[in-house]
């Protein structure tokens, strides 16, 4: 039987570096006989080209995978840059496009345009329903991590400055140790340290956000957890403005009333300060923190909350958190993901994959419906 052929394409985004294959897995899967794997040069990922190479990979050209043969299998993580030519291979990663986010017609169509498919890393799930593979828990760490650093910032400048840019971590202990240094001269004004509520708190992100908070010295007491019983009620929460910093890290799957918006921000009695959005569903219509309308990036982490009284607040929205600890992120999420990478070669019949692909068309089909 032919093998199976991956191509590991190179990120493009600014500062994504993190890899949906790392060297750890690409020795696994070149170990089972089954597959033969290129992966591109990059300019940014955490990972270096020996490594790979040293893993048993063939090193090729940024960005070739355009040009690659039809035959294999393209996997990525963020999404494509922004062209319009077909895609004519099997894609594998985060497209961005299943729950109607802002240009996804665009997105999508390019794959049925040139034959092509897209395997959704988001929607990739076992025969229970259960994602296979996310990034959610160092989201929610990394999350977690910029929004206790934002809060002490605020404690020890002016309104008028915003939070410096931050780049990736070479490992999660040296993140930690700036955090601790930031709150602890921001406690030693405010006289306390901050109150945390976090929305989403028994998932996987939520759980990294908590992890954070507990390594960085937050008392229990002053981590708040929700999740879907404290929200049965329907938002707006008043609870929420009581807090210092708000992390959502819920994953939208239908329309919720919003758990914050302008009218519980304008509380003369506001203590928040600092929301950080991990789900980052910004150009969602039914986004449930509605008071922003930008993603953030990671040199420029905050967008401020136009509010009428209180104290700034600020938003941190950015859509690849874990690229914060590059390392440790693609690791994690590449061991769990690598038992679904093992049934590539049967992919057609393989329920992980043929869920995915069974997605896809029916997200196609619907590209040509009317628009009611």
């Amino acid at each position: 039987m032919a093998k199976t052929i991956l191509h590991l394409r190179a990120e493009t985004k600014p500062l994504e570096a993190r890899a949906a294959l790392t060297p750890t897995t690409v020795k696994k899967l070149l170990a089972t006989g089954d597959f033969e794997i290129f992966v591109e040069k990059s300019s940014q990922s955490t990972f270096s080209t020996e490594e790979y190479q040293d893993a048993g990979a063939k090193i090729v050209a940024e960005g070739s995978w355009v040009t690659a043969p039809r035959n294999r299998i393209i996997i990525g993580l963020k999404e494509l840059p922004e062209e319009d030519f077909p895609l004519v291979h099997e894609h594998i990663q985060f497209a961005h496009c299943y729950k109607h986010q802002a240009g996804w017609e665009d997105v999508l169509s390019r794959f049925p345009n040139g034959d092509g498919v897209l395997y959704d890393l988001e929607f990739l799930e076992n025969d229970k329903g259960r994602r296979v593979a996310a990034f959610g828990f160092y989201a929610g760490f990394a999350g977690a991590a910029l929004g206790l650093q934002d809060w002490a910032f605020k404690q020890l400048h002016s309104d008028k400055e915003n939070l410096p840019g931050v780049t990736p971590y070479p490992n999660e202990d040296l993140l930690i140790a700036d955090v601790k240094k930031d709150l602890s001269r921001a406690v030693s004004k405010a006289g306390r340290k901050p109150k945390v509520l976090i929305i989403g708190a028994l998932g996987r992100c939520g759980s990294g956000a908590i992890e954070l908070c507990q390594k960085a010295g937050i008392p229990d007491s002053n981590i708040i957890r929700w999740d879907m019983a404290e929200t049965a009620r329907g938002g707006p929460f008043h609870e929420i403005v009581e807090a210092d910093v708000f992390v959502n890290c819920i994953y939208l799957s239908k329309p919720i009333p919003p758990f914050v918006n302008y009218e519980t921000l304008n509380d003369s009695n506001r203590k928040l300060r600092t929301i950080v959005d991990v789900s980052a569903d910004t150009t969602n219509p039914y986004n449930p923190v509605p008071v922003y309308t930008i993603a953030t990036v990671f040199n420029d982490p905050t967008v401020v909350v136009e509010t009428k009284f209180g104290p700034k607040v600020s938003v941190i929205s950015i859509d690849h958190l874990p690229s914060l600890l590059p390392r440790e992120a693609s690791e994690f999420f590449a061991h769990d993901l690598l038992p679904s990478l093992m049934l590539l070669p049967q992919r057609h019949s393989a329920p992980v994959w043929a869920k995915a692909k069974a997605l896809f068309d029916k997200h196609v089909a619907s590209l040509n419906k009317p628009k009611l």
